[in-house]
C-alpha cells in the first residue's frame, strides 16, 4: 500500500498532555525487548520497533504504554538491539504473529524482508499498522508517522538559511534501506537542488545511525572537502556522530554548520554549547500513541486513515525552551 499524506490524528497539543498519563501494558525491557502478551482478558496489540538504540524509541514505546493504559489494552513493545539487525526484528515479528494478538504494529526495518511474514498475520486475520515506516506489499492498513521527506526539505531550509545560502555540505544518513533513511535524504537534496543553486552537496555517506561509524565518516568527509560548511544527519547517531567527529578535530564551534535530525540529550547539548546549530524533531510520543489508537480501531472493525502525519519541527537554542518545542523533545 501507498499511504498517501492525510491530517495528524494526535495534535502538538494532545501529545504534551499525554506526558502527564500513566504508564500500562505488559512491555519490553532492555536493549532487545521482551514480551510475554496479553492477560487474555484484555485486547492485546503488539508492536515490534526498529530498535532500543536511541531515546526516540523510548519516548515511541512512553507514548504507546499511555494510551494503552486509557484504551484499557495489553501491549507489548520490543525491538532489536540496534537498527542493523534485520533479522533480530524478523524473529521479534514472527514471535508475535505466532502469539496471536489482536492487532500488530510495526516499524520496517527492511520493508522487503517483512512481506512473507506479515503476509501470514494477514491470512490469520490479525490486522497489521505502521508506525514510523512501513512494509512493502498490501498488507499494513494504516502508518503513523512524520512526513519525512516534507522533514528533510525542512532540515534543508535551515542549512541554506544558516550557510547563507551558498558553499558545499555534505549528509551522513542512517539508511540507504529503509524509508525514513531515504526519505529524509531524499527530502534535503530535492529542497537544495530545486531553491538554492549556489550550495553544492559534495558527498553522502551512511553510518548505519551508529555514533562511531558515523564521527569516522564525518572526519573523512571533512577532511576531504576543506571548504565544507555544513554537514546534515539524518538520525540522532548520526548526528551525535557528527558532532563527536568535531570535538575530536578540534573544530571551533560553530565553525562547521551541523544540521540534525532526533533529539535525544546529546543533541540538546550539542545545541545548547553551540556545536551543533539545530535539528529537526519528531513527536515520538504521539507517533506511538497513535500507532496503538490505530491498532486498536482496526482490531474492533472500525477505519482508519492510510496516513496520520505527526508533524516535524525544527529547535535551536532560540526556541529550545518554548513550551510546545519542549513536548516534542525526548532526553
Amino acid at each position: 500500500m501507498k499511504f498517501g499524506k492525510k491530517t495528524a490524528f494526535a495534535a502538538l497539543v494532545a501529545s504534551a498532555a499525554l506526558v502527564m498519563a500513566g504508564c500500562a501494558g505488559d512491555t519490553g525491557g532492555g536493549d532487545a525487548g521482551s514480551g510475554d502478551g496479553g492477560s487474555g482478558d484484555k485486547m492485546y496489540i503488539a508492536l515490534v520497533s526498529k530498535g532500543f538504540q536511541h531515546q526516540f524509541w523510548q519516548a515511541v514505546k512512553k507514548g504507546a504504554e499511555e494510551r494503552a493504559a486509557e484504551l484499557g489494552v495489553d501491549i507489548t513493545f520490543e525491538g532489536p538491539a540496534a537498527e542493523t539487525e534485520i533479522d533480530a526484528q524478523l524473529q521479534m515479528l514472527q514471535t508475535a504473529i505466532d502469539k496471536g494478538p489482536d492487532a500488530i504494529a510495526y516499524a520496517a526495518l527492511d520493508p522487503e524482508a517483512c512481506v512473507t511474514p506479515l503476509q501470514q498475520a494477514k491470512d490469520k486475520d490479525i490486522p497489521v499498522v505502521y508506525f514510523d515506516a512501513p512494509c512493502d506489499g498490501d498488507v499494513g492498513l494504516s502508518l503513523s508517522a512524520t512526513d519525512s521527506k516534507v522533514a528533510g526539505a525542512l532540515a534543508a531550509e535551515h542549512m541554506a538559511d544558516l550557510i547563507g545560502g551558498k558553499g558545499e555540505v555534505g549528509i551522513v544518513g542512517h539508511s540507504q534501506i529503509n524509508s525514513t533513511g531515504v526519505e529524509r535524504r531524499d527530502g534535503f537534496v530535492e529542497k537544495i537542488e530545486a531553491d538554492y543553486p549556489d550550495i553544492k552537496i559534495v558527498d553522502i555517506q551512511y553510518g548505519d545511525g551508529d555514533h562511531l561509524k558515523s564521527a569516522d565518516i564525518a572526519k573523512a568527509m571533512i577532511a576531504a572537502h576543506p571548504d565544507l560548511k555544513g554537514i546534515y544527519g539524518t538520525n540522532e547517531g548520526s548526528a551525535i556522530g557528527v558532532v563527536n567527529a568535531v570535538n575530536e578535530l578540534g573544530l571551533e564551534k560553530g565553525k562547521l554548520t551541523i544540521v540534525g535530525f532526533d533529539s535525544g540529550a546529546a543533541q540538546i547539548n550539542a545545541i545548547k554549547d553551540g556545536t551543533m546549530a539545530g535539528a529537526i524533531t519528531q513527536d515520538p510520543i504521539g507517533i506511538g500513541a497513535q500507532v496503538v489508537q490505530a491498532a486498536y480501531d482496526a482490531a474492533n472493525g472500525k477505519d482508519v486513515e492510510e496516513f496520520y502525519d505527526t508533524g516535524s519541527y525544527w529547535y535551536d537554542k532560540t526556541n529550545i525552551e518554548d513550551p510546545k518545542i519542549a513536548a516534542v523533545l525526548y532526553e
